[in-house]
This record gives C-alpha cells, structure tokens and sequence, in this order.
C-alpha cells in the first residue's frame, strides 16, 4: 500500500553575485509589501470594522506599484509579492481560528528571508532550475535525488541567519506505507533523551552543552563590537554560524530518529507535555530547549500521517513514574532525584522504563475503551491531526508536547 504527500526536499545553493542580489531585492520587495498589506488589514478593522480579504490586497498591490513611492516594486517578479499576500492571509485564517496569535510586522533584521515562487514563475528541466528575473540557472547542491518523475508545485528561496542559501522545492512524493504490528510507549526525558516501553533508552546528546564554549566566545566577542561596524556584522555571523550547527545537528538526530520509530510501529504513544510552562523553570530552561521535544513531536506527527501510523498523547498528569506498571499501585511520592525505586509488590523499577511502559499500557486502553477520547486541536500547516488525546484539556490551546 502506498500514499501520495506532498513533501518538500530542501537543498543548499550558491548563487553568483547578480543572483544574489535579485534575491535580497526580492526579498526586501515580499518583506514590505507582507507589511503594506498587514497595516491596510489593520487600519480597516480598527477605523471601520471592516473585513479586508487577499482579493483586496492584490488590488492594493497592483495601485502600489503605479505610485512613483513604490515602483521599485516592479523590478522583481511578481509571483512572490502575491504569494506574501496569500502567506498574510493564511495567517488571518489561523488567527481568527484561534490557531494562531495575530499577525506581526516583518522585521529586516529579525525576520526569516524568503521568496515562494510557483509554476509560472520558475523552469525545471533535465534538474536545472531558472527562476523569474534571472538568466543562469540556480548552482543546487543536489544532496538528495527527487522523486521519479517530479513535478514542482512551488520553489521557495530562503537564507538563513548565518548567510547560508536554500532552496526548497516541493512535490508529491509516494511514500510505501509497510505493514507494522508494533506498539511502544514513550517517556521523554533529560538524561535519556527517551526511553522506550521496550526498555532501550536513547542518550541525549546535548547538541547546545557540546558547543557552549565555542558559543560563548563567539558572543562575548560579539559583544565587544562597536553597533553598525563591519566588525559587529562579522561576529554575529559566527554566533550565528554556531548556533545553525547546532540546529543542523539536533535536527538530523531527530529525523532519523522520528523515522524509525515510525516505520517500526504501527502506534506510537507519548506524554503530552507542556513545554512553554516547562521553560519557565529557569534551571531546566536551557536543557529542555536544547532536547526539543516539541519538535521531536511534530516531527512524530507528520511522518505517522505519512505512513499511516496512530500516534497517541496521554495525559499530562497521567502519574505514569509513580504507577507500578507490574501490580498497579500509586506510590505516596517520588522525588525527581528518585531514578529507582522499589514497589510493595517487591518489582524494582526503574523511573523511566517504568513510566513509558505505563504511557503505552495507558494508551492501548483509549484505543480499546474509547473513553474520553478526542482529536488534537488543529494544526495551523494542515488543518488536520493524527494525534488522539485522552485529556480534554489538552485541547483548550496551550502547546504541548
């Protein structure tokens, strides 16, 4: 059995010099008028309580670019300018659908720098692709091989903080959905990034405490720069280079990660953490950021919608440490510094192994029960969930893991 997804593959390039610059052109072009747009939006619902659609902001556009203030919007394509305008809409949609908080103005600093373009503004052939306003081909680093067949829907431009250069490029993919019979149960953690019901235990690696010392140095001599100096803007692209290595790293741990569970079990429960009021404990903040559960959790869902798993979150204060997953007694209290502890029945357990082995039992019995069980609040990138929750509360719009 297999499934078509629409799936983006993302590829580094280096652009000549004349690209480069089209690009930071047409970037500064999606980053204004995303603003222009947001603050028409804004103005008509506060003066007039009025409703302002994508329809009318493209009819804006095209009057921007007939005034001699803005006709520099005319220099680069227009594809990209519309497609901010649709990105501004999707993002109303969130908002209004409490999904999402309300939209925010693009800042030239902070903001991440892209451009989408779609079919009518791009050429793929024989694995060359030539954007709208330029003559060359883009130089791709073709890490990966596409899909047979291939056809781009859109290609998105991107750079990051650390002046790097990607491209995206997405299409329908058919991803083999294999049969699997197996169910495990899931405890994130510190020490142990997770531990499994099966009892195997998985390190964290602590991507962020590996490169703290060189992250450090880079920031105090950061720090050192006079603002607005050549010197200041080539150490913050060291902080940044450091920090995108250690995201690149965390990121590739927990695709592979995420990928073999998912191929190796048909379900696949979790904890539903709370992660925003976790960070507030100011001595754990940075080892719970580093671990990313929340990622590894998206990561969870969207590879089981692919392959057509069943993930399940239990709820968040389901006691699945202090349970004995051998006869079911609650112990009175279990200090965090308590890794293994010894139940009246007379089975010594180990906190970890113990609790993800009570996640998996709990949620085989939403599955066999029923009882409570209701669909995870929608996401924003799909408007759909394969995560079942047995709490309702779960549902009421905090973020969770």
């Amino acid at each position: 059995m297999s499934r078509t997804v629409k799936r983006a593959f993302k590829y580094r390039f280096y652009p000549t010099d004349a690209q480069a610059a089209e690009l930071a052109r047409t970037f500064g072009c999606v980053r204004k008028v995303y603003n222009l747009a947001l603050a028409a939006r804004t103005e008509a619902w506060t003066l007039r309580q009025e409703r302002v659609n994508y329809n009318a902001t493209s009819a804006m556009l095209t009057a921007w670019k007939q005034t001699e203030e803005l006709a520099f919007l005319n220099d680069v394509s227009s594809v990209p300018l519309q497609q901010a305008l649709r990105h501004l809409q999707v993002a109303f949609t969130n908002f209004f659908a409490k999904r999402a908080r309300y939209p925010s103005f693009k800042s030239k600093k902070k903001s991440r720098k892209s451009a989408e373009y779609t079919t009518s503004a791009f050429r793929y052939r024989d694995g060359r692709i030539v954007l709208a306003k330029m003559a060359d081909p883009l130089n791709i680093v073709w890490s990966r091989p596409l899909p047979d067949g291939a056809a781009l829907s859109t290609v998105t431009v991107s750079q990051d903080s650390a002046g790097r250069w990607f491209v995206s490029l997405l299409c329908d993919d058919v991803i083999e959905q294999a049969p699997a019979s197996g169910a495990v149960g899931i405890d994130a953690g510190l020490d142990s990034l997770l531990t499994l019901s099966t009892g195997e235990k998985i390190t964290n690696p602590k991507h962020e405490r590996r490169d703290r010392t060189a992250l450090a140095r880079a920031q105090r001599n950061l720090a050192k720069k006079e603002e607005g100096s050549a010197n200041r803007a080539k150490a913050r692209l060291k902080v940044a280079r450091v920090y995108a290595r250690i995201t690149d790293r965390r990121r590739d741990h927990l695709h592979k990660l995420t990928t073999r569970l998912v191929r190796d079990n048909q379900t696949i429960v979790i904890e539903d953490l709370t992660v925003r009021n976790m960070v507030r404990n100011h001595t754990l903040a940075r080892a719970i950021s580093d671990a990313a559960w929340r990622q590894f959790r998206t990561m969870l869902e969207y590879k089981a919608t692919w392959y057509g798993r069943e993930v399940i979150a239990v709820d968040r204060w389901y006691p699945s440490s202090k349970l004995c997953s051998a006869c079911g007694a609650l112990a009175q209290k279990l200090p965090l510094n308590v890794r293994k502890w010894t139940c009246r029945c007379g089975t010594v357990h180990d906190r970890d192994v113990n609790a993800a082995r009570n996640i998996l039992a709990e949620g085989l019995s939403v599955i066999a029960c029923g009882g409570g069980v209701r669909p995870q609040r929608e996401s924003s990138r799909t408007g759909q969930s394969s995560v079942k929750q047995e709490n309702p509360r779960a549902t009421k719009g905090i973020p969770v893991l």
